[in-house]
């Protein structure tokens, strides 16, 4: 793997003024850096509701989207950088985590960690982790976040928190 991973290609369908199938947009972009440096962001897709609504010309991107979108969804690309690491945090959401390429270590609250390599799927419902790239590579990974409920423990919602709350090195900063 090269040290820096290629750009994406996004491309988005839609439907012409006799409901047939169309290309909307087609554009190809590069991860940007999130303030804390340890990782480069791709917002690709946001919906602001759950279930999604296919009449809403919005381009997706355009949402004002933290790391997740309260009341819809949000489909980024993260490239880790070797080195980097999340602060430890939780969402309230589910999370759709797809390893495109390298390997990616995921450490829950209690410490256990286990190692997700290229092509391995996380699914993350709610719990309080960090993200760590132990390797000199480069970790792409697809992730889709829809909003979810707080977990309940003995009835009560555990308290979300998200990276940009956790790490005053986003002081506000828009995540990408």
């Amino acid at each position: 793997m090269s040290a820096s991973l290629p750009p994406i290609q996004r491309v988005v369908t839609g439907h012409d003024a006799d409901g047939r199938a169309v290309f909307k947009s087609e554009d190809v972009r590069e991860p940007q850096p999130v303030p804390t440096g340890d990782a480069n962001f791709l917002l690709l897709w946001t919906t602001p509701t759950v279930p999604a609504d296919n009449n809403d010309e919005t381009d997706g991107r355009d949402r004002d989207v933290g790391t997740t979108l309260m009341g819809g969804s949000a489909f980024r690309i993260v490239d880790m950088l070797p080195g980097g690491e999340s602060p430890m945090h939780r969402t309230n959401s589910i999370d759709y985590g797809i390893v495109l390429e390298g390997e990616i270590e995921l450490e829950l609250e209690d410490g256990r960690k286990k190692t997700v390599g290229r092509h391995g799927v996380i699914v993350q419902r709610g719990t309080n982790h960090r993200w760590r790239n132990t390797t000199d590579q480069i970790c792409r990974i697809a992730f889709i976040l829809i909003e979810a409920p707080a977990y309940l423990h003995d009835g009560q919602p555990l308290d979300e928190y998200k990276p940009e709350q956790m790490d005053d090195r986003y002081d506000g900063a828009r995540i990408p």
